[in-house]
């Protein structure tokens, strides 16, 4: 009787970016791989942009005798001595098996699944840096959250990273705080992975990518339009040597008792959700600074949620589901969480309780840094303008419209108010 041979080969995991965020899904990430040898190779690289930091005085791993406390030290060094990630994650205990690399191209050198955690401005000039250093057939899930929206159109940075490497990529999203998710204080998160026909153990069609690919996520400029994708990269399949990357394997990759995982394929949908809550929690800041209450912020909660779902809809409609932004981590969950004690809705609230503008909380707060949620703004009201859009998405505009002093804080629930 004949039987299956096992996989020869297993998956090599890299996660690009070690931040707050980047440490904890490389936590959860270096847990599993060690938890499922059948699968992956148990070491994890982690690409760490180096730089030079101390040991907290607070920090169990502080030593008054020792230089490598006293003395600044390579961040990598520290990490993988005291596997901790002391300055950007302290407190918290990294696997053994997850190694801090501070090259690049040395960290995802045969790697075949890749985790990418970086600040979206960097992403274009990290995948250069990456050129030619990628397994043709990798394939990757991006954890930034949000998306690039410009006059011209709304690109996903998981599209972004795909077209730049000619790999697959999907998205990971949800109401994850990091150093929550590092404590391992229960969440959920949603991962968007529609894995591409070539992968297929049987395709039918050799060469062609899933459904939702075929559309040029990252060109599209009007709700009547539906390009099929002008990338001349063609995927290259998953040798058949290596366990098949599907929903199966992504989630034992990340899913761990105190972080669950929802595999869904709107990969649009989630990285959307990333995007335009932090617009809502702006919204919600500004009538909470007033002193409105809850009743107020989940008004305007409400109308953000339709507004995100129109958009969606109106966008890609060919890819975005309603039900991703109703009910999945990466929607309404992370609305959620960011309406009631994120950064976007701290400094919102903030700046109507000083009376000052938004940018200047941001210089106070944030040491210069942009709230993701005042770019997401503007950016949004520039491409709905440019198609005469405004009117309907009254929450986006109205929320621009603040920022610019066209209108006040008080002025939202009447530039809201449905018409009956």
């Amino acid at each position: 009787m004949a039987t299956l041979a096992p996989r020869q080969k297993k998956h090599k995991v890299t996660v690009v970016g070690s931040g707050n965020w980047g440490s904890a899904i490389a936590k959860i990430v270096a847990e599993n791989t060690k938890g499922h040898p059948d699968l992956f190779e148990p070491d994890v690289q982690m690409w760490v942009f180096e730089e030079e930091t101390t040991v907290p005085e607070n920090s169990k791993n502080y030593d008054a005798s020792s230089e490598l406390s006293t003395k600044p030290q390579k961040l990598t060094k520290l990490i993988n001595h005291f596997h901790e990630n002391v300055k950007y994650l302290p407190g918290v205990d990294l696997p053994h098996n997850l190694v801090a690399n501070p090259s690049l191209k040395d960290s995802v050198k045969a790697s075949t699944i890749l985790v990418f955690n970086l600040p979206h401005q960097f992403i274009g000039g990290i995948c250069d840096e990456m050129k030619g250093h990628v397994v043709p057939y990798a394939r990757g899930i991006s954890c930034t959250k949000g998306v690039n929206v410009s006059g011209d159109g709304v690109s996903l940075f998981s599209e972004t990273i795909g077209a730049e490497l000619g790999i697959y990529c999907g998205a990971l999203s949800g109401a994850n705080i990091a150093s929550e998710v590092g404590q391992e204080k229960f969440s959920e998160t949603t991962i968007a992975y529609d894995p591409p026909h070539v992968d297929s153990q049987n395709p039918t069609a050799k060469g062609q990518t899933p459904e939702s690919s075929e559309l040029d996520l990252t060109k599209i400029t009007d709700s009547s339009e539906s390009k099929e994708t002008g990338s001349e990269k063609k995927l290259r399949p998953i040798p058949s040597e290596f366990p098949p990357v599907d929903h199966a394997l992504i989630k034992t990759l990340f899913h761990r008792p105190y972080f669950h995982v929802r595999l869904i394929s709107d990969v649009a949908g989630v990285s959307l959700g990333g995007a335009l809550k932090n617009v809502v929690a702006l919204a919600a800041g500004f009538v909470s600074g007033l002193g409105w209450g809850d009743n107020a912020k989940a008004a305007v909660m409400r109308v953000g949620l339709l507004e995100m779902v129109k958009f969606g809809k109106m966008f890609f409609k060919d890819s975005v589901h309603t039900a991703t932004f109703t009910e999945e981590s990466a929607g309404v969950a992370d609305l959620i969480t960011s309406c009631s004690g994120g950064r976007n809705f701290r400094c919102a609230k903030m700046s109507v309780e000083k009376g000052i503008s938004i940018g200047e909380v941001e210089k106070q707060e944030l040491n210069g840094q942009i709230l993701q949620g005042t770019a997401t703004t503007h950016e949004v009201h520039r491409f709905l303008k440019m198609r005469g859009l405004e009117g309907e998405f009254p929450l986006l505009t109205a929320v621009h419209r603040i920022m610019e002093g066209e209108v006040n804080v008080e002025d939202i629930p009447g530039l809201i108010e449905a018409d009956a």
